[in-house]
């Protein structure tokens, strides 16, 4: 079948092809796309032209590659909002048609050594919170988060409240409102306890995002430190002008 033609490059016009064939069910997720020499002749075009279309692909979150295995077509990534704070993980998730599941791992209360007391700005040594928590979204494995939250702001939390909303939770049982965070978001390669948490292979990138969570007068109420799978997400950044 040969691209139909448009004003544009040939290895684009190649590329919104597979697209289509993807969105249409033809290339089902996690399917094997053909092999290069195959789209060659599907086309009627150039190995190279196929190659181009296929590398944008990858790095548009249509497709991923596997060395010697071939192109399989990717799952669509589940979005992220970093522009608020009002809508929790299970709800953004929900309005993707996706299943959320959050499970605790653990619920510590640990002395802060110098780099959370600072993160928080408490003092070494006072009362920390640790919550370990992973996310899903349709059973498979999409966020590892570490979160620390001083005794102080919430003494006595428990898994049970954790487990659908800690915000929510902080809100509801201890009347605590976020007033607005700051994230920072930067790629890194998931180490040995990453990689088996997030079922993906070790050294394999993924997103890395540190957060702070301020109350209206300042004062840290939660520090945190998300490892998001690197195919399955992707983020969402809102900015209102006036």
């Amino acid at each position: 079948m040969d691209v139909p033609q448009k004003d544009q490059s040939l290895h684009a016009q190649v590329k919104d092809e597979i697209i289509k064939r993807i969105e249409s069910g033809e290339y089902p997720v996690q399917s094997q796309l053909p092999t290069e020499a195959e789209f060659c002749e599907k086309f009627n075009v150039s190995r190279t032209t196929v190659r181009q279309a296929l590398q944008q692909l990858s790095q548009e979150g249509f497709v991923y590659r596997r060395q010697g295995r071939g192109t399989f077509v990717a799952e669509p990534k589940i979005r992220t909002s970093l522009s608020q704070t009002v809508i929790s993980f299970n709800e953004q998730l929900a309005l993707q048609g996706k299943q959320p599941d959050i499970q605790i791992l653990s619920l510590n209360l640990i002395p802060a050594n110098h780099t959370i007391a600072s993160s928080l700005k408490r003092d070494t040594n006072d009362p920390i919170h640790k919550l370990v928590r992973m996310r899903y979204g349709d059973g498979k494995p999409l966020q590892y988060e570490i979160a620390y939250i001083p005794w102080a702001i919430a003494p006595g939390l428990t898994q049970e409240q954790c487990k659908v909303s800690l915000y929510g939770a902080l809100r509801k049982e201890y009347d605590i409102h976020i007033a607005r965070t700051e994230e920072h978001l930067q790629l890194t390669f998931a180490d040995e306890n990453i990689s088996k948490l997030l079922q993906i292979e070790e050294h394999t990138p993924c997103f890395y995002l540190e957060t702070s969570a301020f109350l209206e007068n300042g004062v840290v109420a939660e520090y945190s430190q998300t490892y998001f799978h690197g195919e399955r997400a992707s983020f969402v950044i809102e900015r209102v002008y006036n």
